[in-house]
């Protein structure tokens, strides 16, 4: 048995690669291995081979071996992601773990009062208050000196809000941004997206506080010329002071930013334009989100996104082509010699984008195979302000070898802690959601294997979501996943997301990532069954009721 299960995996991936023009074939195969899987799951416990199922699903790029895989362990294990996204090699130099809201606020103005040549920012939403304001501001200052400069230069701001929660309330994300519209026309660009799948009768009978949850623009990323910050963080006034959130800066890194801003302009273009007189148009020749035709919009839409991501895949490539087969491969030392202001690499960064309403599952197929490959004595550690796991990544958690500690809000610092009406029931949904699960793990006697513990800090909510992994034997992380994702339903089917998986062999970054991870544990304890039979725990039955019918909308 030890030897089948063993030979599971690649067993799924030779007949997977029998099937390279045949992705519906692929998909039956991935319908009837779920379907044994669950009844073999009834009779007895999950086999972890089993679990790859998932990975033979249609229209997800096949993951092969890199043809020039420098050395296949450590950090150069993960080199099979450049398969299907583009990999940018940096020095470690350019790469910093922000710890905190101010931090992360603070920097952003200044980068943004640096700027010369663009400003990229993409969010969930805007904030109305005093600190957003004071963020619109430096906009506009910097806009301004652009045009009084001496010599004026031709900066661009382009934003990228979500339509429903942006235009929200009578003061909304759109009010804000509307004087710097007006005032630098030629200059900025405001984006509003919106799903193709709230459309017709739906649209017109969900209030507008819960059409949100059909679909939302979710990606967060912070540009500035060349510099990049990738986060959870929406640009609202509690993300700049006490929510917590994981922030990564790339400095200098100017493919990075080139592809960000690429993306960003795609989800752009196929999203609604704000104008001048608060109206919205969509980009000329483009289908209408919601009134024209849903399969064609995707079509295009898909087109859009996947042409910047293998466009760049192809010049990372010919890039690392020339670089590793070339006679003039230089080492740290000999580019320093030449006087090479950039040394050789030492972290890789892939850019992982799920927009599964466009059929992009990019994030989703790299995750599960993280999960799926992480080893016996491999340590996980996974962290989201939302726990509510899609049933894929649960299985992998419950089904796969290596160790996980899993971090989530404590009811308290819930983001929908002490909201009023329906959505003051939420965290108590969380809270069953993670008795269900806990129970889960309990049943399987996986408790010494897998941890769960909740984050908890007076006066702050979490929403800090991404994972680290730790190789077998080591006490530093070398690979981490940080952006907008939360590893639920709604971030794998409903929302456009991206994050990036860093892969580093510097000692330094891998102790960076370390504190970090650290740094967020540190405030959490442990759960147990004690857990649930706290006053604060309990949960009420119409809420246990009505959890399964809405877990996949929040």
């Amino acid at each position: 048995m030890a030897a089948a299960a063993a030979a599971g995996p690649v067993f799924w991936r030779r007949l997977l690669g029998l099937l390279p023009g045949r992705p519906g074939l692929a998909a039956l195969l991935g319908r009837l291995s779920d379907r044994l899987g669950r009844n073999r799951d009834r009779r007895r416990r999950r086999s972890p081979w089993l679990l790859l199922a998932p990975l033979l699903s249609p229209t997800v790029p096949q993951v092969t071996s890199p043809p020039c895989c420098l050395c296949p362990e450590g950090v150069h294990r993960f080199q099979w992601i450049r398969n299907l996204v583009p990999e940018f090699g940096v020095s470690s130099s350019h790469v910093s773990v922000l710890s905190s809201p101010t931090e992360f606020f603070e920097l952003m103005k200044g980068q943004i009062k640096a700027a010369r040549r663009r400003v990229v920012m993409a969010s969930l939403y805007l904030g109305t208050g005093p600190l957003e304001q004071e963020l619109v501001d430096c906009l506009e200052s910097t806009l301004e000196k652009s045009l009084q400069a001496k010599f004026p230069s031709d900066l661009k701001v382009s934003i990228l809000l979500d339509f429903t929660r942006g235009s929200r309330g009578r003061k909304n994300s759109r009010t804000m941004l509307l004087p710097l519209l007006q005032r630098f026309p030629e200059q900025v660009r405001v984006s509003l997206f919106h799903t193709p799948n709230l459309r017709g009768l739906l649209r017109l009978l969900i209030p507008e506080r819960f059409n949100e949850t059909i679909g939302l623009q979710h990606i967060k990323v912070y540009l500035f010329d060349n510099s990049v910050i990738l986060s959870g963080a929406n640009l609202s006034d509690s993300y700049f002071t006490n929510r917590q959130d994981r922030y990564v800066f790339l400095q200098d890194c100017p493919e990075i930013a080139d592809f960000f801003t690429e993306l960003v302009d795609a989800v752009g273009d196929v999203s609604l334009q704000l104008q001048g007189d608060d109206t919205v148009q969509v980009v000329e020749g483009m289908v209408h989100p919601y009134r024209g035709d849903r399969a064609a919009y995707c079509k295009a839409a898909n087109k859009r996104v996947m042409d910047v991501i293998n466009s760049a895949r192809t010049r990372q490539q010919m890039l690392h082509a020339q670089t590793f087969h070339s006679d003039s491969v230089l080492t740290h030392e000999d580019a320093a010699a030449a006087g090479d202001r950039r040394p050789a690499p030492d972290t890789w960064i892939y850019p992982l984008i799920q927009m599964k309403p466009f059929e992009i599952q990019i994030d989703e197929i790299v995750t599960e195979t993280l999960l799926t490959e992480a080893e016996r004595g491999a340590k996980v550690y996974l962290t989201t302000g939302y726990f509510n796991l899609t049933q894929a990544y649960m299985d992998l958690v419950l089904g796969t070898r290596a160790e996980y500690q899993i971090l989530l809000a404590s009811p308290e610092v819930n983001g929908f802690f002490g909201a009023k009406g329906v959505a003051g029931a939420i965290p108590a949904a969380y809270v069953h959601i993670e008795q269900q699960f806990f129970s889960e793990v309990c049943s399987l006697g996986q408790q010494a294997r897998v941890q769960l513990q909740e984050y908890w800090r007076r006066g702050w909510t979490f929403h800090a979501k991404g994972l680290w992994l730790y190789l077998t034997g080591s006490s530093l992380p070398c690979l981490t996943l940080i952006g907008s994702p939360n590893f639920g339903y709604r971030s794998v089917h409903r929302d456009l997301e991206a994050q990036i998986a860093i892969v580093t062999e510097s000692r330094a970054l891998q102790q960076q990532l370390h504190q970090e991870q650290e740094q967020l544990y540190l405030r959490s304890g442990v759960v147990s069954s004690a857990t649930f039979e706290q006053p604060s725990r309990q949960v009420k039955l119409w809420v246990k009721m009505v959890t399964p019918l809405i877990k996949n909308f929040f």
